[in-house]
């Protein structure tokens, strides 16, 4: 997973020359937990069954058999856009969500077709605005 901001349009449209499967899941206008499991339920198209917490992401990031395409691609990338201000709304939500997401890439790390996870943030013009963080957080604990 990338942890920091890069140009979100020439990595899609080069997963997508390679046949890979391609998301875009933006965190526009996300303040709290259960904004974001909508938003991740619209965007991704999770299945009826998604429980909408923590525990429920994380299965269907791992199980991804509700994918049309499960295993047609030849890659898998989820684009994260606009973070900044759910991170620094809600950091400890976030770093939860960082969480889940590195769990998910590591579990496919080793397999095909594989997932990968971008985050993508438009590049202030005069640095970070205030609580957010400069970069994703790096994980120290467990959700529970």
């Amino acid at each position: 997973m990338t942890l920091h901001p890069q140009p979100l349009a020439p990595a899609l449209a080069a997963a997508e020359a390679a046949g890979w499967t391609t998301v875009r899941l933006d965190l526009d206008g996300v303040r709290g937990k259960a904004g974001l499991m909508r938003r991740c339920g619209e965007a991704l198209r999770l299945p009826e069954w998604f429980g909408g917490n923590w525990d429920a992401l994380a299965d269907v990031l791992q199980d991804l058999s509700w994918l049309p395409d499960a295993g047609a691609a030849a890659g898998r990338l989820v684009a994260v856009t606009s973070w900044s201000g759910y991170a620094g709304a809600r950091p400890s939500e976030w770093e939860t969500f960082v969480e889940v997401l590195e769990e998910a890439v590591d579990f496919w790390r080793e397999q095909e077709p594989g997932l990968t996870v971008v985050l993508a943030e438009p590049v202030p013009e005069r640095g970070p605005a205030a609580g957010v963080p400069s970069r994703a957080p790096r994980l120290r604990r467990r959700r529970g």
